[in-house]
């Protein structure tokens, strides 16, 4: 008789124990459902996320062809990205923010401004290092202080208080211990505007109490054209950033192209993380990119006239599901306080998923002072929005 080989079981090697702080994006787990879904059968709409539909400027896509054609075009680049897109960078914050920047020095191009994030938290933020996080506010800011090892002390933010910052609050409470601030003006998810007057109290609060101050900026562009840059106000280079992105108001969300802007010391920290993280964006995207910012302002208005069409759409569906919203919102989303006789957010937006096959997001998913609201996103054209509103009213919806 042959001998049997018993097989030897092997232990799978454990993840970081890093990895047990954060959890599978809300998106990417709701896209899941949503393919699911439409595998079998349905026919679902997604308003839940805000991917700009239209396409870039022509003149950026051609930037990018002619660059891509060169045999030059392919090798390593520079890691803190070619001079003429920093130069760009610094050319369109003079004409839109009226700030000055040292395009050598106080510009750093990003694979996207979510890549930022991640690079200023491990530049700055030590274990047990507090960081201020909004709520509600983009869940990065959360996951990303999780990874490095911060605490996250979250702020509220308030719809009775304009959802801004109650600082005075924060300043009866210690805040030794805290090295980052997360701000997001224009405010995703709630759509609020930033100020000079604003600004001014932040960075007056940051420099009292040695808190560095990071504004991410990419709704500037999107129904508004109030351009407010936390760089602005005096004294903000000692203790400030500010994120930037072309995804949002050029329409290149895939591209991943963004930058953060601050002084060179600053830039330098951040730097070296980066520079042991990647190797340089595709030249070609960044010559496309440099191309992109010399839009003229035109370009702007006719990107927001299709925006202001689709959201009397959306508000027109706030209105059909019962709930109140604040139509001075800027931004690519509309966001809404749902019904008091709605039990939360979350069972609201799975109800319209099943019924009307729309998903829309939930609030809560930003923090727990979004949960009772809804938002949805103007990235689909009126045809695709008023076949929602169709579907929102011929589904009882709102039936208690």
């Amino acid at each position: 008789m042959g001998s049997i080989t018993k097989e030897k079981s092997y232990m799978k090697v454990k993840p970081a124990k890093r990895t047990e702080s954060v959890q599978e994006y809300y998106f990417s787990q709701k896209l899941r459902q949503i393919d699911l879904m439409r595998k079998a059968g349905s026919d679902i709409i997604n308003l839940g996320i805000g991917s700009p539909d239209q396409p870039p400027s022509e003149n950026t896509i051609a930037a990018l062809s002619e660059e891509a054609s060169k045999p030059s075009s392919h090798g390593y680049q520079s890691y803190n990205g070619i001079p003429a897109l920093r130069k760009a960078f610094a050319g369109w914050y003079k004409k839109y923010f009226n700030v000055e920047l040292d395009p050598e020095s106080e510009i750093l191009p990003l694979i996207g401004s979510k890549e930022g994030i991640m690079h200023i938290s491990l530049a700055f933020v030590n274990q047990g290092d507090e960081v201020l996080v909004p709520n509600p506010g983009y869940p990065t800011y959360s996951s990303v202080t999780k990874l490095v090892g911060g605490k996250i002390r979250y702020y509220d933010l308030d719809e009775n208080n304009g959802w801004i910052p109650d600082l005075q609050k924060l300043e009866k409470t210690s805040l030794k211990k805290v090295k980052l601030m997360w701000i997001n003006y224009p405010n995703m998810p709630t759509g609020a505007k930033g100020s000079a007057e604003l600004f001014e109290k932040l960075v007056a609060f940051a420099l009292r109490h040695e808190i560095l101050l990071c504004n991410d900026n990419p709704y500037s562009f999107i129904l508004n054209n109030d351009y407010q840059s936390l760089l602005a106000v005096k004294g903000a280079r000692e203790i400030a950033l500010e994120l930037n992105s072309l995804s949002k108001s050029h329409n290149m969300p895939g591209w991943r192209i963004g930058m953060v802007a601050g002084d060179r010391e600053y830039i330098n920290s951040i730097l070296k993380v980066k520079s042991n993280m990647d190797s340089g964006m595709f030249r070609a995207l960044q010559a496309a990119a440099t191309e992109a910012l010399s839009n003229p302002p035109s370009w702007y208005e006719n990107i927001n006239n299709v925006y202001q069409r689709r959201r009397k759409i959306v508000e027109e569906i706030m209105d059909t599901l019962g709930c109140r919203f604040d139509k001075s919102q800027s931004g690519l989303f509309v966001w809404g306080k749902i019904p008091e006789y709605i039990p939360d957010c979350e069972s609201f937006v799975e109800n319209i998923l099943n019924k009307a096959h729309v998903f829309i997001t939930p609030g809560f998913i930003f923090g727990s002072n979004g949960s009772r609201y809804i938002r949805i996103s103007l990235c689909a054209d009126e045809k695709i929005l008023n076949e929602c509103k169709t579907r929102i009213l011929n589904n009882s919806i709102l039936i208690k």
